[in-house]
């Protein structure tokens, strides 16, 4: 079973523990034996792909978490596995930012898996607002 590190695991060598103001665990382990998923960026793409819920990142983020639980379930997983995410928001401003990880945290809760949270110029699909990739692990 895959081991998650919140911040208070993560003092060392005398040094502090890493602030606890993260909504995620710092550090995911998986042992041997386990098989990685690697997914591809959810986008909210319907299935004839359009781009849905144009202008709004909150739909978007929703729709990009619906198709990644789509994807992980074809590999015969879900979001419990998750070991590792990647959430792109093409926005310069941190209100979308939040908005996107809001959206993607409430659908994970309470698994918490590392996370990171980016803001980019431009996603691939027009009207592209939000992008989730994932890792995951099975037990092998």
């Amino acid at each position: 079973m895959t081991r998650f590190l919140e911040a208070a695991e993560t003092a060392v060598d005398g040094k502090p523990a890493l602030s606890d103001a993260a909504e995620y665990a710092y550090v995911a382990i998986t042992p041997p034996g386990q098989t990685l998923i690697h997914i591809a960026g959810a986008c909210p793409l319907a299935p004839d792909g359009a781009t849905m819920s144009v202008g709004n990142v909150r739909g978007q983020a929703a729709l990009c978490v619906e198709n990644l639980v789509q994807s992980l379930a074809a590999a015969g997983a879900g979001l419990a596995d998750v070991v590792k995410t990647t959430v792109y928001v093409a926005s310069a401003e941190q209100a979308d930012l939040v908005a996107a990880w809001e959206v993607t945290r409430d659908a994970f809760a309470p698994h918490r898996p590392p996370s990171t949270l980016l803001g980019v110029a431009a996603l691939g699909y027009d009207n592209q607002l939000v992008e989730i990739e994932a890792v995951a692990a099975l037990k092998g």
